[in-house]
Order: structure tokens, then sequence, then C-alpha cells
């Protein structure tokens, strides 16, 4: 396999799960309540995948190499999606103490 594909597989495979997730977000924080809550929207949707990405590579260079090839694979997926909903989290409780 192409290592650029096995590095960013998870993200690959969680991308269409993180854009509902990110849809939905953006729906609930943003849709309609001005220019600076879409700006906030925007950013925390970025710094969401950006975390993803970061947590999905980082746990692949960092699983076992003694494990088979597919469980570094669900290591990146579950730390990137950790790292993805996380941020939403914490975006969200960001744009509701700011109400």
């Amino acid at each position: 396999m192409n290592p650029v594909i096995e590095l960013n597989l998870s993200l690959i495979l969680l991308l269409p799960w993180y854009l509902v997730l990110g849809w939905l977000y953006w729906r609930v924080t943003a849709r309609g309540r001005g220019a600076r809550r879409s700006a906030l929207a925007l950013g925390v949707l970025a710094a969401a995948i950006a975390a993803a990405t970061w947590a999905g590579a980082w746990a692949f260079a960092h699983a076992d190499p003694a494990a088979a090839a597919i469980w570094k694979q669900v290591l990146a997926s579950a730390l990137g999606y950790g790292a993805f909903l996380g941020v939403l989290a914490i975006g969200f409780l960001v744009t509701r103490l700011k109400r």
C-alpha cells in the first residue's frame, strides 16, 4: 500500500462520518447566528480535522510494531475520532458559554 495512504487511512475512512458530525455541529452552533458565530464554528471544525489528522498520524507512528498492521489503523482511527469529538465538544461548550 502507498505509505501516504496507509498513514492517512483512518482519516480517509472516517471522513464521511466527520462530514456528518461537522454538518450537525454547524446546524446547532452557527447557522443563522451571525458572522462571528460562523467564523468560530469554521475555526472549530478546522481545528477538529487538524486534531484528528495529527492524532491519527501520531497513533499510527507509535503503535506497537509487533501488532498486525490492522491494529495500527484501529488505534489511529480511535484516537483520531476521539480528538475530533473532543475538539467539537470544547467548541460546543465555548459557543454555549458565549450566549
